[in-house]
């Protein structure tokens, strides 16, 4: 089976029904305590990059496919510091897809590349300090955002 597809081929199935999925949420914290955050083009709000495990993948794995391809930064140590699950992970997409995710925060301080929106998930990339953060926020991360931030200096 293609990996790569393994969300859209369980929905050829299920159709837009809530599915149950696992993911890396990144905290990429430069030098300055700034953390990278997203302008998302799906809700039009901020977040932070990650996305959901393929087939055979580690948590560790996801977190560098998903930054590299958001971002185009590659990972030289992760950290896990937190696992979001139950009612409060529920997302409906704008497209109608539904998920629960559980949702395992990875900081990021040690990394290299060059930042560039690798894809078209992202309208903008940008480094927030903590209280600098946006309140346009997606809104699994605006029921999260007050325990996200105190991992952040």
């Amino acid at each position: 089976m293609n990996t790569e597809n393994y969300i859209g081929s369980i929905r050829k199935y299920v159709g837009h029904k809530p599915l149950l999925t696992v993911g890396a949420w990144i905290l990429v914290i430069n030098e300055k305590e700034e953390v990278l955050m997203q302008l998302r083009t799906d809700f039009d709000s901020w977040d932070f990059p990650g996305g959901t495990m393929e087939l055979g993948e580690t948590i560790e794995q996801v977190a560098k496919r998903e930054l590299k391809e958001e971002t185009n930064l590659d990972i030289d140590e992760l950290r896990i510091i937190d696992v979001f699950s139950g009612e409060n992970t529920y997302r409906k997409y704008p497209n109608g897809d539904e998920l629960y995710v559980v949702s395992v925060l990875c900081e990021i301080r040690k990394y290299h590349g060059n930042l560039i929106i690798n894809d078209d998930e992202s309208k903008v990339l940008k480094w927030f300090k903590k209280d600098e953060i946006p309140e346009n926020l997606s809104p699994v991360t605006k029921k999260y955002i007050d325990k996200i931030k105190k991992h952040l200096k």
